[in-house]
């Protein structure tokens, strides 16, 4: 297997620095575009063999160093008796705003949570045969509330963040649940077969840094500690969380996913050479073209030492993006061939 992505994970030295791109199964791909010319973005999720499909595009494409199932973030919220439409995103069409709708949400078994992503994870898991590692994935539990309780993605989730000031304890419940629920999905999901999981929280970033630590931090504290009984790496990832990293670095994720915003070489030097960061290139850039995304690449490459780091945007690839741009960023980091010592990380961060 091309292990780089678990090693890196586990700290281990690698050659190169690992590679994978959020979204890197979607709409950027023209064989993703003509295979939704016959199926709709639900009968992709539904049906384990077009699922896996869309899984291997990206790997059978471009020598990335992962396969992340695809599925969506809503996929797990069925088990709790909640319907999710998409129109495109997911849209909630009853939000859970009260103490009634919460506690009348069902408590799922583990092998009633997206059946199909499962299948999905099995079938990969055996085409790929050790070619690469899979990565599993979740929503956080605040996350997978915004949609919950605002009815769909909306600029800073106002219902949300109401729901936190006047029902406390329902919203408590909410993510208690939710918790819980993403617990069972991710042991599902290794139990399948995944290498990995990255645990999304990407809406916290709306949050004070008090009020993070008062209403997400708890939840991910439990969820990251029934992940670490699975024995698989975990990487975390928060968007617009600047302000949010010295708390969010504390957590026991194994690896931390942050986007364009933040200062990779600052970070690296505020935490030490033993985190393990994930990022963060801008995804705009590629849209720019290869030689803009070449160039940000490099200065990417060049700000952060290469031990504990795996190259990837800081949000999700964008539709628009050609595919030279792709090939281009691949192009750089596999020309950084080098032998990557704890040693080395530590030489170049005192230069």
């Amino acid at each position: 297997m091309n292990d780089l992505l678990l090693r890196t994970l586990r700290g281990q030295d690698t050659e190169r620095r690992p590679l994978w791109i959020m979204r890197q199964a979607g709409r950027y791909l023209p064989e993703y575009r003509a295979l939704r010319e016959r199926f709709s973005f639900e009968e992709l999720c539904a049906r384990p063999d077009l699922a896996a499909e869309v899984t291997l595009m990206p790997i059978n494409r471009f020598p990335l160093d992962a396969a992340i199932v695809f599925a969506d973030i809503m996929s797990p919220i069925s088990a709790l008796g909640i319907n999710v439409e998409f129109a495109p995103g997911p849209v909630i069409n009853k939000p859970l705003r009260s103490k009634a709708a919460v506690q009348a949400l069902s408590i799922p078994t583990q092998d009633e949570i997206a059946p199909t992503v499962l299948e999905t994870v099995r079938l990969v898991k055996k085409e790929l045969s050790g070619r690469v590692p899979v990565l599993g994935f979740t929503g956080g539990p605040w996350t997978l509330a915004a949609y919950l309780v605002q009815g769909r993605g909306v600029r800073d989730f106002p219902a949300l963040r109401a729901l936190a000031i006047d029902k406390p304890r329902v919203l408590t419940e909410l993510l208690e649940r939710l918790t819980a629920l993403s617990s069972s999905y991710l042991k599902g999901q290794v139990e399948s077969g995944v290498d990995a999981v990255q645990i999304f929280e990407t809406w916290s970033g709306v949050l004070s840094v008090s009020d993070w630590s008062l209403l997400v931090k708890p939840h991910l504290e439990n969820l990251l500690e029934n992940v670490g009984q699975l024995g698989v790496p975990c990487i975390l990832f928060m968007q617009n969380a600047t302000h949010l990293l010295a708390e969010m670095t504390t957590l026991s994720a194994d690896g931390f996913s942050v986007d364009w915003r933040v200062d990779m070489a600052e970070l690296r030097q505020s935490l030490g050479p033993q985190k393990i960061l994930q990022g963060n290139l801008d995804p705009a850039i590629l849209l720019a073209g290869p030689e803009s995304t070449s160039r940000a690449a490099r200065r990417l490459l060049q700000d952060i030492p290469p031990v504990g780091h795996i190259v990837n945007l800081g949000h999700g690839i964008l539709p628009q993006t050609p595919m030279e741009s792709v090939e281009a960023l691949i192009g750089v980091v596999h020309s950084e061939v080098q032998e990557c010592s704890r040693t080395s990380a530590s030489a170049g961060e005192e230069v």
